[in-house]
């Protein structure tokens, strides 16, 4: 007898998320000094500002909730904003700059130099996510994207020209399932390790 056809299916799906789970590992080095550069931000004031459309709207929220209102008891809570939870002002704005604009005005109006921009995209093309991050560079904060698929191949985030954020991670996949699932893994990573320079610094 042959194999079952969907057991094929089954362990193919397992097997086409191995690789990029194993990658966040690899890129450990790239992730600390992601997390060593918000925690300096966060001891010196500044506040995470946290955006993405289409799946990733749900993402930058819960990144949001998970550094204002941490689940682990005792972990200190750090600010952090949404900037896709207010839809009358996201809606406002797309009307006037188009939706294109909804970030990085919300940036320029929002942030200081201090804060932190961390913007999402499965795929390193959103115009949205792009322009939020141009802004935030030029208003001075540290910007972080979590991106993936054409981003490993030159894509619009980081490409052979300078970068578009100062920490660019990336999801090793092009499926953008499978760059979402690794997504949450970063940003949980994120969480945990921003914490821990945090409090190594408050017991210095």
């Amino acid at each position: 007898m042959g194999e079952d056809p969907a057991m094929t299916v089954v362990s193919a799906a397992f097997e086409r998320r191995i690789g990029p789970a194993a990658a966040v590992g690899e890129d450990a080095d790239r992730i600390v000094r992601a997390c060593q550069e918000m925690a300096e931000r966060f001891r010196k004031g500044g506040k995470l500002l946290v955006f993405g459309t289409g799946g990733s709207v749900a993402d930058a929220q819960h990144v949001a909730v998970e550094f204002a209102h941490p689940v682990v008891v005792g972990k200190p809570a750090l600010p952090a904003i949404s900037l896709t939870t207010d839809m009358a002002v996201a809606t406002g704005i797309a009307r006037t700059e188009g939706l294109d604009g909804i970030f990085a005005t919300q940036l320029r109006l929002l942030a200081s130099p201090r804060d932190i921009a961390l913007g999402l995209t499965a795929d390193g093309r959103c115009a949205g996510v792009r322009n939020g991050l141009a802004a935030a560079r030029e208003l001075g904060l540290l910007t972080v994207a979590l991106t993936g698929g054409v981003a490993l191949t030159g894509g619009v985030l980081t490409g052979e020209r300078e970068p578009e954020a100062d920490h660019v991670l990336t999801a090793r996949s092009d499926d953008p399932m499978i760059v979402k699932e690794v997504h949450v893994t970063i940003y949980h990573v994120l969480w945990e390790l921003v914490h821990v320079f945090y409090e190594l610094e408050a017991v210095r």
